[in-house]
């Protein structure tokens, strides 16, 4: 009912006029007319002006510049995966927070990678659960270069929100595998978290690698692949449910606001952006 009759008030306008008078509009150059516009127009849609590469308002000469932004998809870091954020911040020293009142450290969470792990005290995690019906491969969050992968066999546990609230240090007693990277920020680190019922992860490094609960950790040659990656690029894949957790140093990124707990995300979004004075 509606849909009818917002197409029959349209039949009444003068299209063509309005049309006219809202292109003038938008390009008005009067500092306090188009920053009262670009600022309504935020707060009306909700735009998250932190993927923009300029300053809102007042880096838009008028509306119509900031109608036609670009974002700044070179600092973006992008949700590897479609998902649900189960938790997202800072590191309390070397202190990953899994949920309410549990945590786990970064040397169980690495294993073998004791030296890489410090640098990550105080720096920034993000875990991504990945639901059984959703969408189950995992791609680049960033433009960088696989330096060593390691698979760590360990346990399956469910990795849903009930059992990640009771079962503590959760994600370093499962079995994962362990991407290390070089951005041009900074490193960065991968992680594909198994879980009960999933048959096995793959990678195309490592092919195929089926659930082991114990035994040495493998270190993945990559050395004859191509092992520079473009953000989007595919990393791995699952079968059913799992989890992926995303590390940044410290004053590398900063996750955007929005990214809290239970929010939906779907592959590509933008999830934070990296530091400009980063490396």
């Amino acid at each position: 009912m509606l849909a009818t009759i917002f197409v029959i008030f349209q039949y009444l306008l003068p299209r063509h006029l309005l049309t006219s008078l809202i292109y003038r509009i938008a390009r008005i150059r009067n500092p306090r007319v188009k920053d009262f516009l670009i600022t309504r127009f935020v707060q009306l849609y909700d735009v998250d002006i932190e993927e923009i590469k300029l300053d809102v308002p007042q880096d838009f000469p008028t509306f119509n510049d900031f109608f036609v932004r670009e974002l700044d998809e070179a600092n973006a870091i992008i949700s590897p995966a479609d998902g649900t954020v189960s938790l997202a911040g800072t590191l309390r020293a070397d202190s990953i927070l899994q949920a309410k009142g549990l945590d786990y450290s970064l040397d169980d969470l690495l294993a073998t990678d004791l030296e890489e792990s410090a640098s990550y005290i105080n720096g920034r995690f993000a875990t991504i659960y990945l639901a059984p019906y959703n969408y189950h491969r995992v791609h680049a969050p960033f433009d960088g270069e696989l330096l060593a992968a390691r698979y760590v066999p360990g346990d399956l546990f469910s990795v849903n929100a009930a059992t990640v609230s009771k079962i503590a240090g959760l994600f370093r007693r499962n079995e994962r595998l362990v991407m290390h990277f070089s951005t041009a920020h900074g490193s960065a680190v991968v992680i594909l978290v198994g879980a009960l019922n999933v048959g096995s992860i793959s990678t195309p490094w490592s092919g195929e690698i089926r659930p082991r609960k114990a035994g040495a950790v493998d270190v993945i040659d990559i050395s004859g692949h191509d092992t520079k990656v473009r953000k989007g690029d595919l990393l791995g894949w699952f079968n059913m449910g799992s989890t992926v957790i995303v590390l940044m140093p410290d004053g590398v990124c900063e996750w955007h606001d929005k990214l809290q707990p239970g929010d939906a995300l779907r592959m590509g979004q933008s999830i934070g952006t990296f530091s400009v004075d980063a490396k």
